[in-house]
């Protein structure tokens, strides 16, 4: 099995010369974890100073090296590593430049993995991932610590050491990106030399690792279209989703979604055990929706978690995220008990389908996490109401076919904001359909959210839903989905 390989309080890296590019969350927390345990740490990000006063102030009084407003490429002359923060884009000139180098390049994801004294279940997908990870988490308190991270929440690095810290008898759940995962695979043998001849130099080994590895216990729920403007192609962004499991051992755990081909058929080709979760038909060993009944079997023994009619998330992708949190939670060790109290008590996550308010009969639905249209295809098939739908936000080069043609049979009137608000529209009116049984009244265009929430307050009748699920990303106009659908819970709150 992948096992954790440790760290220590007094874990010195003395020696250590360290470039982390980026002063995101992972980055800054990264550097100070870097700079406390003695490595020679400088930091670099595209921003001017003024722009990372806040960051800087949270690094004051470490031993620091800032180059700020651009990546110079002196700064690889004396790196023996760079970390690179998920949101870096690996193409810029800094990370070219490292790659012919030879230099190994890492994440404070993976040294975190690398360092962290805890077994860790490890869970991505195109969607559904953070619902899963925090269900997971709270189905398993109770049997152990839990520490729930990774792409959600704070940076986990910081947790290896302090009060309380993680330690060997706790269990890590993390949520994992694709541009997490990235940086799962194994090094290329130039940067794989390049590391031993520092370790040579007397550089710490603990930094280091050049082979690919994958969390003991991990899930891979779905893949579909995503992140296409950072990968490149489909091919490029489901290698990188396939880090979670790839690595892992003959006697490590994948739990996968038998209903997808991509993951059923890493599945097939498995050497390692699996667990199997489907919406369709019945698993060996793993979860199934049997009827209206959740049902799990492992080790042959089967028992019925709960009934759809008793779960408070809505949507049938919620079933299926229900499911694997119960399989993974399960092969951890947690009773049936705990599995069956939070499948029927869990109300979500902020931002994914979030009832923020019912006002004059109408529900105003939050699902800003709707970064793709197959995001926003699941948040329509979750209500049988008749929807007002707010949609739009920055394409990702993503296909609208499917959101369009369901547009046309799940909404009553369309509002768009943002930058794909023309892309969206022309792909609704392709996919118009002849005949009976249209739905949609009227297509409206707002020049941005606030004007999108007010025109829908006007349009909404009593038993309607009014559903934000833009399908694009925020970066058009905020600087994630998180400050988006902040906005709407303030916006749709102010409504009189």
């Amino acid at each position: 099995m992948n096992e954790p390989h440790g760290t220590l309080p007094d874990l010195d890296l003395a020696g250590a010369r360290c470039l982390v590019v980026g002063l995101a969350r992972e980055g800054t927390a990264l550097a100070r974890y870097l700079a406390e345990h003695g490595a020679a740490v400088t930091v670099t990000d595209a921003r001017p100073a003024d722009a990372l006063e806040h960051t800087q102030a949270a690094l004051a009084g470490l031993p620091l090296a800032f180059a700020l407003g651009g990546h110079p490429l002196s700064l690889l002359d004396e790196a023996q590593i760079l970390f690179v923060s998920p949101g870096v884009p690996l193409e810029i000139p800094l990370l070219v430049e490292a790659r012919q180098r030879g230099l190994p390049l890492s994440s404070e994801t993976r040294l975190f993995t690398r360092l962290c004294p805890a077994p860790i279940v490890g869970i991505t997908g195109s969607s559904g991932k953070t619902t899963t990870t925090v269900l997971t988490g709270r189905m398993l308190e109770g049997t152990r610590r839990i520490w729930v991270g990774g792409n959600i929440g704070q940076p986990l690095i910081g947790s290896l050491a302090g009060e309380p810290a993680i330690g060997p008898q706790d269990t890590v759940v993390m949520e994992l990106s694709s541009f997490q995962l990235e940086f799962f695979a194994p090094w290329p043998l130039p940067a794989a030399a390049f590391a031993r001849q520092a370790i040579d130099s007397g550089a710490p080994a603990a930094i280091f690792d050049p082979s690919g590895w994958s969390p003991p216990l991990a899930a891979l729920l779905n893949i579909t279209p995503n992140h296409l403007d950072r990968h490149g192609t489909m091919e490029a962004y489901i290698a990188a989703k396939e880090h979670i499991v790839a690595h892992q051992q003959p006697d490590d755990l994948a739990v996968l979604n038998q209903d997808d081909a991509t993951t059923r058929r890493l599945g097939l080709a498995a050497r390692q055990q699996v667990l199997w979760f489907s919406l369709q038909e019945p698993v060996a060993e793993g979860a199934w929706l049997r009827g209206k009944e959740l049902v799990l079997r492992l080790g042959g023994h089967e028992e019925v978690v709960c009934r759809t009619g008793e779960m408070r998330l809505r949507g049938q992708h919620n079933v299926a995220n229900v499911l694997a949190a119960s399989a993974l939670a399960g092969a951890a060790g947690a009773p049936l008990e705990a599995l069956r109290r939070e499948a029927i008590t869990f109300a979500g996550v902020e931002h994914r389908l979030e009832l923020v308010r019912t006002r004059a009969g109408v529900g105003w639905y939050n699902d800003s996490i709707a970064t793709s249209p197959e995001r926003a295809v699941a948040a329509l098939r979750s209500f049988k109401e008749p929807i007002v739908l707010l949609a739009g936000g920055r394409d990702k080069h993503l296909p609208w076919e499917e959101i369009a043609a369901l547009v046309w049979r799940r909404v009553r009137h369309l509002v768009l904001f943002g930058e794909a608000a023309g892309l969206i529209e022309a792909a609704v009116e392709r996919a118009r359909p002849s005949g009976q049984g249209v739905d949609l009244a009227g297509v409206h265009h707002a020049g941005n959210l606030e004007r999108a929430v007010e025109i829908a307050a006007g349009l909404a009748r009593p038993g309607d839903v009014v559903l934000l699920s833009p399908g694009g990303t925020s970066f058009d106009a905020y600087a994630d989905f998180l400050a988006r659908g902040e906005h709407f819970r303030q916006l749709v709150r102010a409504l009189e």
